[in-house]
């Protein structure tokens, strides 16, 4: 039994299980790898570039506070003199006169002697009215005064007979004083003759239109040919007198007793034209007049100034920005209104003593043509004029006489 066993074969050990193969990730799996690789890349370089820079910067800074930093400034310097006090108001051109010519006199216009926007003076013709109903009327006139002219001559003759009559005791007192009377009513149908006469001469001459004011003719309103009516509504020719010429603009009334003031002392008060941009002056002129009200509406005074107007800059119904000079301030320190700057209600320079730069507070005054007035600072001190975006109390300056450019760097010095 023990041999059988023994020479039983052993039963077969189990086969051992072949590894799997492995696979290779998804290619979608792939993917999302390499874009995290490449984000994590990307915050490194980042990071590094801004260790880098923060560095530099600050040390920039730091060098610019100790004062080692050097900036590039252009200079102006206060300078002592007057400054004037303006007005500013919007205006309108206005002419001294507008005549706007209307017929006077019924017929068909035979001529238009005018051009369009012809200068023209006073007593120039203009159009012409077709005057022969007109001439005969005056011709009936005449006649008739003729007539009762030479009746008046014969009662005068009368009389003068019956008054020799009379004192010799010859004709009753009756027929003298009847002939008298017929003599004063001649002479009243003579005058009634007269007076018919003027007024047929009168219509006649409004045939002939001529210029009542010197200026210039605006565009042709009637043609020859045209039929016009006496007394109508219809404007024949228009004219404006150009040269010279006024503007009208509005103050607010709480400067009314500063411009009265001034007046009483006759003096002539300038008053400039100016472009819309303000930046052009069209014409110089003087004050001429204030209105005699207050708009209630507005609380303004209407103002009206004088200009000469030679040169036809200013036209009517323009509209202008005026400047009124009501006085003048003397020995005041005059600074370029771009040396100063804001911080909140305070006003301050950059005063440049030695090639530093030094905070000055100032207070404001008159502005006016790119100058301020200022209080706070001496005459002859120079002040910054650029660069303020890189200056700071005690900072080293540079004049430069060219203009900064507005991507200028400082330039710090080692």
């Amino acid at each position: 039994m023990p041999e059988e066993n023994l020479n039983q074969e052993s039963p077969a050990p189990p086969a051992s299980r072949s590894p799997s193969p492995e696979y290779p990730p998804p290619p979608r799996k792939r993917r999302r790898l390499f874009v995290w690789i490449a984000v994590l890349l990307l915050f490194g370089i980042a990071f590094y570039l801004v260790l880098r820079h923060r560095p530099n910067a600050a040390g920039g800074a730091a060098a610019g506070r100790r004062g080692f930093g050097t900036v590039t400034i252009t200079a102006a310097k206060a300078t002592k003199g007057s400054i004037g006090v303006y007005l500013e108001a919007i205006g309108t051109v206005t002419p001294v006169y507008t005549a706007s010519i209307t017929a006077q006199a019924a017929g068909v216009v035979t001529a238009v002697h005018y051009r369009e926007g012809q200068m023209v003076r006073k007593g120039d013709p203009l159009i012409d009215i077709d005057p022969r109903i007109y001439q005969a009327q005056v011709l009936e006139s005449q006649g008739n005064l003729e007539k009762d002219t030479n009746v008046l001559a014969q009662a005068n003759m009368d009389l003068d007979r019956y008054r020799a009559a009379w004192a010799r005791n010859a004709i009753p007192k009756q027929t003298l004083d009847d002939q008298e009377k017929i003599v004063l009513q001649d002479e009243g149908t003579v005058k009634n003759d007269q007076g018919t006469l003027q007024y047929n001469q009168t219509q006649l001459s409004y045939c002939h239109i001529v210029a009542p004011i010197s200026g210039r003719v605006g565009l042709r309103l009637v043609d020859p040919g045209n039929v016009v009516t006496a007394g109508g509504s219809t404007v024949l020719v228009v004219i404006t007198q150009v040269d010279p010429i006024t503007v009208i603009f509005t103050m607010p009334e709480d400067n009314l007793d500063q411009v009265q003031a001034e007046m009483r002392k006759q003096r002539a008060l300038p008053v400039e034209a100016l472009d819309r941009t303000q930046q052009k002056k069209i014409a110089s002129g003087k004050l001429l007049t204030i209105d005699n009200q207050i708009d209630t509406t507005t609380g303004t005074v209407k103002l009206r100034g004088t200009f000469n107007n030679r040169d036809g800059a200013l036209f009517p119904n323009q509209f202008v920005n005026t400047k009124l000079l009501v006085k003048t301030v003397d020995n005041v320190v005059l600074l370029p209104s771009n040396a100063i700057q804001h911080n909140g209600q305070v006003a301050f320079v950059y005063a440049i003593e030695g090639g530093v730069a030094k905070v000055r507070n100032v207070k404001t005054g008159i502005t006016d043509a790119g100058m301020t007035a200022v209080t706070g600072i001496d005459d002859g001190t120079e002040v910054a004029t650029s660069s303020f975006e890189k200056l700071q109390n005690g900072v080293k300056t540079v004049v430069s006489t060219s203009p900064i450019p507005t991507n200028a760097v400082e330039s710090n010095t080692p």
